[in-house]
């Protein structure tokens, strides 16, 4: 079975790796998600998550397709990061979302005027690679959490809505 990956980005392709490796094979491609390239809510996020895990379904040998996205989020106490993934597999669709991290203003401030959150966290940070790496998430959890980690809990959801939905399918059917 082959699992198709919607981001050449190695937070996102490391977190499907280590959460599917065991059970499928695995490609990454580099698909549109659909959505503005700084998604500004959960069902933004999502959106691009399902766009990008629906169109990798459908690229030639795949049997499934996965999309992960993160975005931010306003609620009544400020800016939030957001990570939302989707797992397309035949006529199926799972979506999951990730823990949420309020974002400090004076990040959130730039990102609300139009900014993307990965360029304003490079300018931050001077690091170029932050969004391949330890992502806000690392930065302002003191490297506690990685961007990593947060897309492997979505994963696991994603992996583990499947596995229920395959063990009970003829159940469902029949229920």
């Amino acid at each position: 079975m082959k699992l198709i990956i919607g981001s050449k980005n190695p937070a996102k392709v490391n977190a499907v790796s280590t959460v599917f490796g065991d059970t499928w094979t695995l490609a990454s491609a580099v698909v549109d998600s659909g959505v503005s390239a700084q998604p500004m809510s959960d069902e933004e996020t999502r959106l691009g998550a399902v766009q990008r895990a629906l169109a990798c379904s459908k690229l030639a040998g795949a049997t499934a397709g996965i999309g992960l996205e993160g975005g931010v989020t306003e609620m009544d106490d400020g800016l939030y990061i957001c990570n939302w993934g989707a797992l397309a597999v035949g006529d199926k669709l799972w979506s999951a979302s990730g823990a949420k991290l309020l974002l400090p203003d004076f990040i959130a401030d730039p990102v609300r005027k139009g900014e993307e959150l990965g360029p304003v966290m490079r300018a931050f940070t001077s690091r170029q690679d932050i969004s391949t790496t330890e992502g806000a998430v690392g930065v302002f959890t003191d490297g506690h959490m990685s961007r990593a980690a947060m897309f492997e809990h979505i994963c696991l959801l994603l992996k583990g809505q499947y596995a229920f939905y395959a063990a009970n399918e003829k159940k469902e059917a029949e229920w």
